[in-house]
């Protein structure tokens, strides 16, 4: 993928995206990215969708190094890099679980900010899990994970993802949240995904995208998407609408 080099320091990774469907040129002259899909008759016909157009103008960075979300803005056919930075987010814990996730991904686009130039366009997020007023968030060890699981089987918890989007003059950041209800899990069940699936990465031990997803999610209110890590149609139209 052919993109203007991002700023690295020594805590800095990037890791470049390979899209399935589509490649990106690059327009030397005024730097502007475009995707097109990689089958030529595909090529005859295509067309940017509204997003992509107005985002020409920027270099699209995703402060995340979470495979889910590096899918789901992917989704959204928009070029864009990805890069890493290590932080360490104040947590409040009297605020709404909307409000300290969106104070989260605030931290974490403050990081990037002393780094960004004037045409990068970061988008960072946080994805919380609460049950019965508290945080979960993610597992320890196996064993820390099956108690995480277990305290979900059969109840109704809410997952809160905030998002914090912008560029060095200014920012925006909003939250989505979603309802999930588990089945009763049976406790051979538990062990076989945690011992396959290793959700160590996962707030609340689990993805809703992974075979738990399948077999042990009974209702979602809310935005599906949301559940993986990024409120995609949310996020599509916050940036749409996004002014400096």
């Amino acid at each position: 993928m052919k993109s203007r080099n991002f700023p690295i320091g020594d805590n800095f990774k990037v890791y470049k995206y390979k899209y399935t469907n589509f490649f990106i040129e690059s327009n030397r002259e005024c730097e502007k990215k475009v995707i097109l899909p990689t089958n030529q008759k595909q090529r005859e016909t295509f067309r940017m969708n509204r997003l992509a157009i107005k985002m020409q103008k920027y270099h699209v960075v995703l402060g995340s190094a979470s495979p889910r979300r590096r899918e789901l803005l992917a989704g959204l056919n928009i070029p864009f890099d990805i890069v890493v930075k290590d932080t360490t987010e104040k947590v409040d814990e009297h605020l709404s679980p909307e409000k300290i996730s969106e104070s989260i991904a605030e931290q974490k686009f403050e990081a990037f900010l002393p780094d960004l130039q004037e045409n990068d366009f970061l988008i960072t997020a946080d994805t919380l899990v609460y049950l019965d007023g508290k945080t979960m968030g993610k597992p320890k060890s196996a064993d820390d994970a099956r108690d995480m699981i277990r305290a979900l089987s059969g109840k109704t918890h809410s997952v809160v993802t905030a998002v914090c989007i912008g560029t060095v003059r200014g920012r925006r950041v909003f939250s989505v949240r979603s309802d999930v209800t588990f089945a009763p899990l049976n406790g051979e069940d538990i062990d076989y995904y945690v011992e396959t699936y290793k959700p160590f990465d996962k707030a609340g031990a689990y993805g809703v995208q992974e075979w738990i997803g399948y077999m042990g999610i009974e209702k979602i209110e809310g935005s599906f998407y949301n559940v993986m890590g990024l409120p995609v149609q949310k996020l599509y139209t916050e940036l749409l609408n996004y002014e400096e």
